[in-house]
């Protein structure tokens, strides 16, 4: 087990809900949302700007035409940015909940620009597995044969794209999964990796390294774990928070990785001053660049 120190990316700036980070190559730039804000923020150097969504925005990715895609409420769109908070959405897909109080939540874009996005609801004491996993081809929304999950949650995919792994972060579950995934998109027989009950933390947000390590944030045990393959947690690194959200790599060797957080209702230690922040871990390898959205030609 290894430890690295973790910086705070912009300090004093505190999400409510922080999630979703996406490192820009192109911008050089840091996007991640705040899901109860309605907000997108980005930081380039350290200026951080921010856009109010008319929904709850859970997730972001790439978009090849420029831009971003954002996974709100009721729709995943396409988001074009501009200045002053001013932003333009396009919708790329309608959801399909079979309850109101839904919205969507964690995703991003396999190896071949496929959006994958799950669905939960929004009260997690609600406990209520109405979750499904959901993929954008161009501008089909399709439902996938996965089983109904809490808050499906830790998308990531293998760096030859012929895996993917997801988990869900409820406290009924904690459970991490790994399935084959054929080039036409279809998921094959999955796996129980990890069932977290026995690890401080549940698991929540997931990146993958450039060996097929599998990161993934212990949401209230202040820590992100490092899966290999098979399934051996080999590392460790301790953040400053009880509730880190999700991480992902990012700057210009891409061996930083960016860890989001969310403020716990009753802070504690720490998470008085710190909950909320973005913080930079140098885990000592690097990620893979995350693939944009490929529309319809």
């Amino acid at each position: 087990m290894t430890s690295s120190r973790a910086e705070r990316v912009r300090p004093g700036h505190r999400d409510r809900v922080g999630e979703s980070p996406l490192w820009h190559a192109a911008e050089r730039a840091l996007y991640w949302v705040d899901i109860e804000a309605r907000a997108i923020r980005r930081l380039i150097g350290g200026e951080l700007q921010s856009w109010t969504l008319p929904e709850r925005v859970a997730c972001l990715a790439l978009h090849a035409d420029g831009g971003l895609v954002a996974a709100l409420e009721t729709r995943i769109v396409h988001a074009a940015l501009g200045l002053d908070g001013a932003f333009t959405l396009a919708t790329l897909a309608t959801a399909r909940h079979e309850r109101p109080d839904m919205r969507f939540n964690d995703g991003r874009c396999d190896r071949t620009g496929r959006f994958w996005v799950g669905t939960m609801v929004r009260d997690m004491a609600a406990n209520v597995a109405a979750g499904r996993m959901h993929r954008l081809d161009a501008e089909v929304l399709h439902e996938l044969p996965i089983a109904r999950m809490y808050t499906p949650n830790g998308l990531a995919f293998d760096p030859d794209g012929r895996g993917v792994w997801w988990s869900d972060s409820h406290p009924l579950s904690q459970c991490i999964w790994h399935a084959p995934l054929a080039e036409d998109g279809t998921v094959g027989p999955h796996r129980l990796v990890a069932d977290l009950h026995d690890q401080p933390g549940r698991p929540d947000g997931a990146a993958i390294d450039v060996d097929g390590g599998y990161w993934i944030c212990a949401n209230d045990g202040g820590r992100v774990l490092r899966f290999t393959p098979d399934g051996r947690v080999d590392r460790v690194l301790e953040v400053p928070v009880s509730k880190p959200s999700m991480c992902s790599f990012g700057g210009d060797a891409l061996d930083t990785l960016y860890v989001t957080s969310i403020q716990p209702a009753n802070p504690q230690g720490d998470d008085i001053a710190l909950a909320g922040e973005v913080f930079a871990l140098r885990p000592g390898t690097q990620g893979l660049a995350e693939t944009p959205f490929q529309p319809p030609r």
